[in-house]
């Protein structure tokens, strides 16, 4: 009986012990949760709170500058982009901000991460300001091998699998698309006469609806080297739309500082984005329905948004078979 105890006994330490890298000890939320980037703490962290914004909480507490974390399918990772290394990349860390890890072994600069719905791979944007446009790339978790998508920005990796949603052009000329994961085959949902700027797309849990923030206005002319208009920039902001391009629906009025990087809740019921009221970039949340708005943040600069539902993390089921698994070996042929 001793031998059996001290066994178990040792086989218990030997699991605290490793529980920093082991995934058995990674759990997901029980509740919903929205991820989000604050600069109350001197730097960018990734922060936690509650959809009404109560219970605010440092995930990272790290000197560099951590943000633009989101969920994994599951609710038990967060993908989110760090400097720490020396050069902006993608890290991954347990759901209570534990076990944190550099994606892969090369760094270079990379941003914009999003799920596959599998949970196993990624996309996200390589970044190479001497070149434009900007690369969409895919990786599987725990290989190091990338796969150029298209060029373009700010993907989202639509729930059933088939799609990634992002912006295609340059910045500040740029346009929503759907871009096919096997064929590359790309659609636009919204199409306008004269290139302005949509971006950060995100998809509702049951992928029939996406937000994205959206300037009408045609990009005035501009000298080299000449940054936008702060009155052009203000124009910015979030449009809801049918995956199919019908249901066109403005949410945030354009009656101020711009409104930016818009998440859909899973239910498609409220929208989340970020917009400057007294000096600070502060999360909001709008009310699809009645247009009620609702501020999350109020301390130092707040911004983005990741949002996690456990009510609706198996409610949509990808198709394994249209996953980039198949869309690799199509690459390959």
């Amino acid at each position: 009986m001793k031998t059996i105890r001290l066994s178990t006994f040792a086989i218990l330490i030997t699991l605290v012990l490793n529980a920093s890298v082991s995934p058995i000890f990674a759990k997901a939320p029980t509740t919903p949760k929205i991820l989000f980037t604050s600069t109350r703490d001197g730097n960018q962290e990734v922060y936690i709170m509650n959809p009404d914004g109560s219970e605010q909480k440092n995930l990272t507490r790290h000197h560099a500058q951590d943000r633009d974390a989101v969920w994994s399918p599951t609710g038990e990772k967060i993908l989110f982009v760090s400097d720490r290394d020396g050069i902006r990349d993608l890290y991954l860390m347990n759901a209570d901000g534990t076990n944190v890890r550099r994606v892969f072994k090369k760094a270079i600069y990379r941003a914009d991460p999003t799920w596959a719905p599998d949970g196993k791979q990624i996309a996200y944007t390589h970044v190479n300001w001497e070149r434009l446009p900007f690369i969409i790339h895919i990786a599987t978790l725990g290989k190091q091998k990338e796969e150029p998508l298209t060029g373009g920005f700010y993907p989202a990796w639509s729930p059933d699998g088939t799609e990634i949603a992002c912006s295609v052009g340059t910045i500040g000329e740029n346009r929503l698309a759907l871009i096919n994961v096997h064929t590359e085959e790309q659609k636009i949902p919204v199409r306008v006469k004269v290139m302005n700027s949509q971006s950060s797309p995100s998809w509702s849990a049951a992928g029939d609806k996406l937000a994205f923030a959206w300037n009408k206005n045609p990009l005035p002319p501009l000298a080299d080297g000449e940054p936008f208009p702060d009155a052009w920039r203000n124009k910015t902001t979030i449009y809801i739309v049918n995956r199919d391009g019908t249901e066109l629906q403005q949410v945030v009025a354009e009656d101020g500082p711009r409104a930016l990087t818009p998440e859909l809740s899973p239910s498609g019921d409220e929208v989340l984005y970020t917009q400057e009221i007294d000096g600070q970039l502060q999360i909001f949340k709008v009310d699809v329905n009645s247009k009620i708005r609702t501020q999350l943040t109020s301390i130092r600069q707040n911004y983005g948004g990741d949002w996690f539902d456990p009510a609706y993390e198996l409610s949509v089921s990808p198709q394994p078979h249209l996953l980039t698994t198949m869309w690799g070996k199509v690459k390959e042929e």
